[in-house]
């Protein structure tokens, strides 16, 4: 096999629909949308969890959420299972980290030669008081509102720093260091508080801005969980029209603050000699609802928060669009194979399928769960071919046709008329795991986990924050 560089570019809560190469009028992403051009892009690619830590952990092993058993922001990536990063320095590649990961801390074996501008877990601990699912009272949706428009912000001037590393990181490899290597760079962008830098946010009108989409009863907007939820997370409280606007143009500033990162990145490998053997993956780790149903951040099952963009460029990657699932599960075989490193049959993920060959199965099940603050009961949802199927175990599913149906506005589960096909789905899904007894498994790990930190009142007399702060604040 052909031995490759690879760059691995994860962003933080980028919606799929942001970008121009995903169809947006809105998007002012040149360098994403020309890298989409030059190569492979998955029109529906799916987060194992729309949520960071979850999610992050099963990028990293290649397994489901309910296989790592990293449930929640309190339940972060110590090291194990093993990770593609382990197989890559193990296999003689120097593993660089530059950036958010999101995993427990520099006391655990993450799998990387080095860890440079690292944003793990607030005190290897994480959101504990997520773990209080019960509650619905743990946000205060003002200090969403407060941060939009533009700005200065932490997060804002981390990703710089993270950038300018990167940067200076590449050109120092170019200078004569021997053996190949992957780079896992991770920005925070665009990632709330939507504070946006005013010459990016100066690009979108707001009065221009695209309202969101109205939480209609037809797309199961008021299933009792998603109720519950709406709640518990209740970001859209304090906003009229115009602070809708402002934050959708604030978003989509960032996401443009997120391309010139990304220009300036290729554009240093580009200079460094060593982009025609290096592969380039672009992704995120979840997606962003806007205001979509009333609601925002993550944390549902609808596309706007579990689809992400994915797109894989540079060394080694074919040109084209993909339109079958895949999840960000495959990146594990998927770097691998780009790196040119034979997989230990042993560790091979027993749901991930490589993606450098693009040739997806037409029908092949794709997995989402959700176990954190806000979920009354587990969420999982589930992409076979045309359909989706969201579980909440001891509440009703919900059934919706992607294919006819894209932007999800009506739910099917109580039309007679597809009573075989939410069977022949819940089946599917049962096939994967047995959701009850995984629901089981998530509440009681977190009992556990709650009497490990000192009970329900500890957690609660700790200091609470509603995103992990930037290094440095």
């Amino acid at each position: 096999m052909t031995k490759r560089n690879v760059i691995m570019i994860m962003t933080d809560e980028l919606r799929r629909d942001a970008l121009g190469c995903y169809g947006s009028t809105i998007a002012r992403t040149p360098t994403i949308d020309r890298l989409a051009e030059n190569g492979m892009v998955f029109d529906a690619c799916y987060t194992p969890s729309p949520i960071c830590v979850p999610a992050r952990a099963s990028i990293a092993t290649g397994r489901y959420v309910h296989e790592t058993r990293c449930w929640s922001n309190a339940q972060p990536y110590r090291g194990e299972p093993e990770s593609w990063h382990h197989r890559l320095r193990d296999a003689g590649f120097h593993t660089v980290s530059i950036g958010k990961l999101h995993f427990r801390g520099a006391q655990d074996d993450n799998g990387f030669s080095e860890e440079i501008e690292p944003v793990y877990v607030r005190d290897g601990l994480g959101w504990i008081h997520g773990l209080l699912r019960d509650r619905d009272d743990l946000f205060d949706p003002s200090s969403f509102a407060a941060h939009i428009g533009p700005g200065d912000d932490p997060y804002t001037r981390y990703d710089e720093k993270v950038c300018a590393t990167a940067i200076d990181w590449i050109a120092d490899r170019s200078k004569g260091s021997d053996g190949n290597w992957c780079m896992f760079l991770s920005f925070l962008r665009p990632h709330y508080p939507l504070t946006c830098p005013p010459r990016f946010y100066e690009q979108f009108d707001p009065e221009k801005m695209p309202m969101p989409m109205p939480a209609e009863p037809a797309s199961g907007a008021d299933h009792p969980v998603l109720k519950w939820m709406r709640k518990s997370c209740n970001y859209d409280a304090p906003f009229d029209d115009e602070m809708r606007r402002v934050a959708i143009a604030s978003y989509h500033g960032l996401c443009s603050f997120v391309d010139d990162m990304v220009a300036q990145v290729l554009a240093a490998l580009e200079a460094s000699g060593m982009a025609e053997d290096t592969a380039i993956i672009f992704t995120s780790d979840h997606g962003e609802c806007l205001g979509d149903r009333g609601f925002w951040t993550k944390m549902v099952m609808y596309e706007e928060a579990v689809t992400v963009p994915m797109i894989i460029a540079g060394a080694g990657a074919k040109k084209g669009r993909v339109s079958q699932p895949v999840s960000l599960i495959d990146l594990y075989p998927t770097i691998l194979e780009l790196a040119g490193v034979e997989p230990e049959p042993q560790t091979i993920p027993q749901h991930a399928r490589s993606l450098v060959e693009s040739d997806v199965e037409a029908d092949r099940p794709v997995l989402s769960e959700y176990h954190d603050y806000g979920a009354q009961t587990a969420m999982f949802m589930l992409r076979k071919g045309r359909w989706k199927l969201v579980c909440y175990p001891g509440f009703p599913s919900q059934l919706f046709d992607l294919e006819a149906d894209p932007g999800e506005r009506r739910e099917l589960s109580g039309d007679a008329e597809y009573s075989g096909i939410l069977s022949e789905m819940t089946e599917a899904l049962r096939t994967m795991l047995d959701p009850e007894e995984v629901n089981r498994l998530a509440f009681a790990d977190q009992v556990e986990r709650i009497a490990e930190l000192g009970g329900r009142e500890a957690i609660l007399n700790a200091e609470n924050f509603d995103h992990t702060p930037a290094p440095g604040t």
